[in-house]
């Protein structure tokens, strides 16, 4: 399957890293579960892992960011209160939430170490898939969750119908999941920053400036008579191992927001969009239990967090954009049939604009 940069769309200045992937942070993983029977079910679970250990044991800085709160993020108040998570990142669907954060409970108990542990703060993010899969059926089972932590790897990161995205509709295309990053030159860092992104959110189309939804003739408002809505959520997720103190990491998820507003997205009222932020460097992990009374760290100062928000603003655009060109015709209950965007109009709409490379 093309990505977006693949057709020569090439969304801001900065350069990719060798995936074009949240993988591309060191010691980042990935895994899905995709859940399909016949037409009425269309779901899954997408895992986040930050690095391969016991995160419980060696908890890394996080924040997160509402764009517009019509959702259920769990997690949300510790890491805002502590500004660390101490689990993956689980993405599903909105009924499966509870069963997500009770397997992550027994992804934590799973670690001998963890044995004398007796609070778990799990973080699992939503999109509701409803158009397209029986969501009340809740087909998603720990077993699921288990799975995807399971089978989560470095590396290229598959995108469109799959796991959490298997079921979602964007911009009333088929939706799904779609990855990113980017690469800081050397005198700046070198870091990395990498997005994931669930997408299942409603607006009017852009795709690196070109007004590619108006020229279709479909997007939100375009006829108000027919009440045309999609107005689902959007999850965010970033990783970077720039050493990022949890205040410029929400910083840093507020911007990612600013790269969902260039694709056209609009939050509206019944949309949950969410961004998680995560550091990964390793000298700023943060040990369950230390005989020190002092936390250590070196964090990038205010004045050097411009180019990072570039790079999440960029990323999260692309990685939106790749889950779109990723995403497969799907029918789902009720026999509704959700079209994927039709990549051949698109490019002419994109070569006319002249925004091809």
């Amino acid at each position: 399957m093309k990505r977006a940069r693949d057709y020569g769309i090439e969304i801001g200045i900065l350069h990719p890293g060798i995936h074009n992937a949240i993988t591309d942070v060191p010691g980042v993983k990935v895994g899905h579960v995709t859940i399909t029977e016949g037409d009425s079910i269309n779901t899954g679970v997408t895992a986040i892992l930050p690095h391969a250990g016991n995160i419980f044991q060696e908890k890394v800085p996080a924040a997160m960011y509402i764009g517009n709160g019509f959702g259920k993020l769990t997690g949300y108040p510790q890491v805002e209160e502590l500004g660390n998570i101490e689990t993956p990142v689980i993405l599903t669907n909105t009924l499966s939430v509870p069963t997500a954060a009770d397997a992550l409970i027994d992804y934590t108990f799973s670690f001998r170490e963890n044995v004398n542990v007796w609070s778990v703060n799990p973080v699992v993010g939503e999109t509701n898939d409803g158009m397209l899969n029986n969501i009340r059926k809740r087909a998603v089972t720990k077993e699921h969750v288990l799975q995807a932590i399971h089978d989560a790897d470095t590396g290229m990161v598959t995108e469109g119908n799959t796991g959490a995205g298997t079921g979602t509709v964007c911009f009333g295309f088929k939706g799904g999941i779609g990855t990113a990053s980017r690469v800081l030159p050397g005198s700046e860092g070198g870091y990395t920053v990498g997005v994931l992104v669930q997408t299942n959110f409603g607006g009017i189309l852009e795709i690196n400036g070109v007004p590619v939804g108006r020229e279709l003739g479909k997007y939100k408002f375009s006829n108000i008579e027919d009440k045309y809505r999609e107005d689902g959520s959007c999850m965010i997720v970033i990783m970077t191992n720039a050493p990022l103190s949890p205040g410029s990491l929400k910083r840093l998820a507020k911007r990612s927001i600013l790269g969902m507003a260039k694709t056209g997205g609009t939050a509206s009222n019944s949309s949950g969009d969410f961004a998680i932020a995560v550091s990964t460097a390793e000298e700023l992990r943060i040990p369950y239990s230390s005989k020190s009374k002092l936390q250590e760290a070196t964090v990038l100062r205010n004045d050097e967090l411009d180019m990072l928000f570039e790079a999440v603003i960029e990323a999260t655009e692309e990685a939106i954009i790749n889950s779109l060109f990723a995403a497969e015709t799907k029918t789902g209950r009720f026999k509704v049939r959700i079209e994927s965007l039709p990549v051949e109009k698109t490019l002419d709409i994109m070569r006319r604009y002249g925004r091809i490379k």
